[in-house]
Formats: structure tokens, C-alpha cells, sequence
């Protein structure tokens, strides 16, 4: 139990073994878990969905529950717990209650025309295997409900991502309180729960139209939009999931309150049930330890990458990656390059294997580094972000504009350049650079393809050394948005401290599902009425 009182959160509308383990369940298991001899502890599940930029923030949920002395178990597949294995051992060393629990990845796979072994979104190489791989998804409902029934004791909740909504299922026939996870900000969720509301995302290619239901106003165009799964023959699965959300307990969001207040509280009112924001999730990972094991193993070493900082100038360093999904073109790759190679200022700019696997991009990246040695760093492969953002001398951000990577950013007082790619990102973008103020965008406005798309490349080499002089340059507008990157920065750090808005939002959480209070059924009325132009 808890040993700090609970208290309620002021502001807006809110209401507010020591072992790693790791059990390998088949699709029908028969042997139960030992029951403990003393009272166990709270026990929450923690189910992502299998894509880089979905677990890596349920992981450090996990993390945050396991330090308050919450049993935290993470239900993933093979290919997935292996790569989570520096995180399961680093719990392990610090002796957090942390478990990753294996179940298989459905057999069916194989007939759906899913290659051998590809169990994660990042695997993916042929557009043709994601809507299967989708589908696949839901067949492990079964195995988590045998997982969850082997138990001696029901847990105390189940926290799954907003794209699993067969975990909806799960929990009702299994009897155990269910939260979604959202991965956005709630910027965009509001967004995308507001137009969703109104039919809005069913428009034609052209339309552009406001949101209705927002602080600020947002207009948006076909490309812009919020909304997943907003492809034809994707609309079931887009159904099940706002279902599911609707229909769950309530959700949690990495996020803070002084950063996204109003939209957190017109969130919360729209779903009409409670929301925990619990962010940023990544300040746990205080030590190169923790930095080093989240995600996958990094490709380069951290202390290579720190050394080389060390050198630097503060504030000097632009970082440059953009997530673990789009994969770009030799041509927008050479777009990319040539612009850090002319704005003059020192990068560290993360390129993935896929993208550099071609002789002839090989033999240009080698050039590139030649000309920019001493100033210019490229890591080939998976890099340390948090150690990289939180060092002094990085001084900017080129992002894709997925919500970890901006609110880590933020969270280390880091401004952004923007560069959106597709579904949250435009919107995400739309929050850093005119609400919060702490971005300058590339001049990105139209969605691109997963693995590349030469063909709506917009943006070349000029822009990219445009936009990296104008965020990395002095002067009073760069230094205003530097000064609220760092505002923004120490204010995350006290949200996670004790006392702090998240921290105390997550004793409220523990506490609402170990003692399962009464849900609160009063109405929650909130004024979201755009009164301002962003």
C-alpha cells in the first residue's frame, strides 16, 4: 500500500519480489502462478502495441508504477521482450516489481502472408502486411485472458494502448477495470475525438474545416486531420478502437497539466471520465543506465556520443532524427544531409539501416562525413535519445513530430524544428509551434509514405538550412523560444517530483484501482469554445 496520502489535484475540471520475470504462456496454458504467502501488492497489466514509439512510453509506465511499488506486468510477444530485455534487467538491478510476460505471437500469422519473426510495426517492409498484421493482432486475446485467469487473484487493472481495442473484450469477460493509453498529446486526442464527434474525418480529399469543440481554433485540411486508421477499409478497426476508448475506465496520457491544462480538462469533459496524466514518462530514466536500455539496444555507444558532445559549445548541437517508422529516400536522404552540411551548425543527425543499405548512399553518407568531420556526427541504426537531448550542449531538435519525441524534448528545455510526417504529427506540430511556442516548422503540409515518397517531397536542402539557422541562430525571437523550451523543461522536473502534478495524478491512479473506489458518476462540464486563433 501506499504510504503517502492521496490528494486531490486542483485546477481545471479534473478529478483527480524482488524479480524480473519473464513467463512464457502457450496459447492454452494449464499450470497457475504460486499465490504468494503475503498480501500482494497492486497489480496492474500493462499491454502495448507493438510498434517502437507505442512501448517504449508503456515501459516507462511500468517503470513508474514499479518504483511506487506496483506489481507491473508487460504483456508482449517474443521478438518484443527481447528487445525489452535491458529494461527488464535494469529493473531487475534496482529491484523494481517488473515482469515481462511472454505469450506467442498467433500462429495465423503465417497464413495472413505475415513474414517469419516480424511481430513489430518497424519490421514491416511491404504495405500489403499492415492491415493483416492488424487483424493478427487480435488473436491475442486469448492468450492474455489465460494469462490474466492463471493468476491467484484477478489484477487490479489492465492499461492497454488505444490501438488495442480486443483487449476491450478481455477485461469485461475477465472482470477487471480497463484503461486506455493514448500516445499523442491531448491536443491532438481532443482533436480527433471532437471531428470524430461530428463525422467530420469522412470529407472529401479538398475540404478543409475547423474543429469544433477546441480552446483554440484549429483548422485543418485532408492531410492534416487528426485520426488513425482513417484509410478506406480500415474503418472497423478505427470504430473499435473510439469504442473501446469510449467504454473504458478512463485513460492515461504522457503528458503534464502545466503544459496541456486546457486541453487535458476539455479532454477529460468530451470522454466524460477520468484522465491521468502522469508525464513525461521518460524523467524516470535518470541515470545512463536506464537512458541506455530504453528501446532497442543502441547502435553506437552512448560514451562515444557523450565525448564528442562534451566538446561542444552549449546550446550549439542540432539533433536530427526522425523516429522509428518513416523511411526516407536516397533523394530526400541527400535533401536531409546537404542541408545540415550548409546551415554550418554541429549535428548529430540518426539514420536507419533500411535507409542506408544501398551502395551508393553508403559511398554519399562516407563523403558527407569526410566534409563534415569534427562538426558532424551520423549514428547508423538506433541511437540514445534521452542521453543525447538531456546533454547540455544540444541545443535543437529536427523531429518528425511523434509526441515521445517532442515531449522529450521539451521535457530536457530542448527547442524543435518541426517536420511532420503523417497521422498525429501535423497536429502535434500544430501544439510545439503556435501554442506552446517552442518550435519553428520546416514547411512540411502534406502527408508522406511509410518507406518513402519522392513524390510529394517538399521540402530540399535550403529549407532544412532556412529552418536549422532561424531555431539554432540568436537573436530575440530564437532566444524567446529557448527561454520557454527551458520553462517548459523545469516545470516537467517538478510535475514528476513528489508533490508534483504527475506524481500526485499517479498516486491518485494507484490508489483509485487498489482500492476500488466507487466511480465518481458526477457530470463534468467544461466551456471549450475557441477564443483564440493559433
Amino acid at each position: 500500500m501506499l504510504a503517502t496520502p492521496s490528494k486531490l489535484l486542483a485546477g481545471g475540471c479534473r478529478s483527480h519480489r524482488l524479480q524480473t520475470l519473464v513467463l512464457t504462456l502457450s496459447m492454452a496454458p494449464t499450470a497457475e502462478l504460486d499465490t504468494a504467502t503475503s498480501p500482494p501488492p497492486p497489480h496492474f497489466v500493462i499491454v502495448p502495441f507493438p510498434a517502437q514509439g507505442h512501448t517504449i512510453p508503456m515501459v516507462d509506465l511500468a517503470r513508474l508504477l514499479a518504483e511506487r511499488g506496483v506489481r507491473a506486468s508487460l504483456v508482449v510477444t517474443p521478438v518484443n521482450a527481447a528487445r525489452l530485455r535491458g529494461a527488464a534487467d535494469h529493473a531487475a538491478r534496482a529491484e523494481l516489481p517488473l515482469e515481462i510476460v511472454e505469450v506467442p505471437f498467433p500462429p495465423s500469422a503465417a497464413d495472413a502472408g505475415l513474414p517469419p519473426g516480424v511481430e513489430n510495426v518497424d519490421q514491416i517492409t511491404d504495405y500489403a502486411h499492415f492491415r493483416p498484421f492488424f487483424d493478427v493482432m487480435r488473436e491475442l486475446a486469448a492468450p492474455l485472458e489465460a494469462y490474466l485467469r492463471a493468476l491467484p487473484a484477478p489484477p487490479s487493472c489492465i492499461i492497454s494502448d488505444w490501438s488495442n481495442s480486443w483487449t476491450a473484450g478481455v477485461a469485461r469477460r475477465a472482470g477487471v477495470p480497463r484503461l486506455f493509453f493514448h500516445g499523442p498529446s491531448c491536443f491532438y486526442s481532443l482533436c480527433d475525438l471532437n471531428a470524430a464527434a461530428h463525422g467530420l474525418q469522412q470529407q472529401g480529399d479538398d475540404d478543409r474545416y475547423v474543429v469544433p469543440g477546441m480552446p483554440v481554433r484549429v483548422e485543418v485540411t485532408k492531410d492534416t486531420q487528426p485520426g488513425f486508421f482513417n484509410t478506406p477499409g480500415w474503418e472497423d478497426l478505427r470504430d473499435a478502437a473510439m469504442e473501446a476508448m469510449r467504454t473504458a475506465d478512463g485513460g492515461v496520457v504522457n503528458t503534464f497539466l502545466d503544459l496541456e491544462d486546457e486541453f487535458i480538462a476539455c479532454f477529460e469533459a468530451a470522454l466524460a471520465k477520468p484522465v491521468w496524466t502522469l508525464g513525461p514518462f521518460c524523467l524516470y530514466n535518470r541515470d545512463a543506465d536506464a537512458m541506455a536500455s530504453r528501446g532497442n539496444t543502441p547502435d553506437v555507444a552512448q560514451s562515444v556520443v557523450t565525448t564528442w558532445l562534451d566538446a561542444m559549445d552549449t546550446d550549439s548541437v542540432i539533433y536530427v532524427n526522425f523516429g522509428s517508422l518513416a523511411r526516407k529516400v536516397p533523394k530526400y536522404l541527400f535533401e536531409v544531409g546537404h542541408g545540415l552540411e550548409d546551415s554550418g551548425k554541429p549535428f548529430i543527425w540518426v539514420v536507419k539501416e533500411s535507409e542506408v543499405a544501398m551502395p551508393e548512399v553508403q559511398e554519399w553518407l562516407s563523403a558527407l562525413e569526410a566534409r563534415v568531420a569534427g562538426r558532424g556526427v551520423v549514428v547508423r541504426g538506433w541511437a540514445p535519445q534521452l542521453a543525447i537531448l538531456s546533454h547540455r550542449a544540444v541545443g535543437g531538435f529536427v523531429t518528425h513530430c511523434g509526441w515521445n519525441s517532442i515531449l522529450e524534448s521539451i521535457a530536457h528545455g530542448v527547442p524543435v524544428l518541426t517536420w511532420p510526417h503523417f497521422t498525429d504529427q501535423f497536429l502535434n506540430e500544430r501544439l510545439a509551434v503556435n501554442v506552446l511556442g517552442v518550435g519553428v516548422p520546416v514547411g512540411a503540409t502534406a502527408s508522406v509514405l511509410l518507406f518513402g515518397d519522392e513524390a510529394a517531397m517538399q521540402v530540399g536542402r535550403a529549407d532544412v538550412a532556412r529552418a536549422v539557422s532561424k531555431l539554432m541562430d540568436g537573436g530575440e525571437e530564437a532566444g524567446e523560444r529557448r527561454r520557454k523550451a527551458k520553462e517548459y523543461g523545469e516545470k516537467a522536473h517538478r510535475a514528476m517530483e513528489k508533490g508534483g502534478s504527475s506524481y500526485e495524478s499517479l498516486t491518485q491512479l494507484i490508489r483509485r484501482f487498489t482500492l476500488q473506489e466507487p466511480k465518481n458518476s458526477s457530470s463534468i462540464t467544461v466551456e471549450c469554445s475557441a477564443n483564440r486563433h493559433i
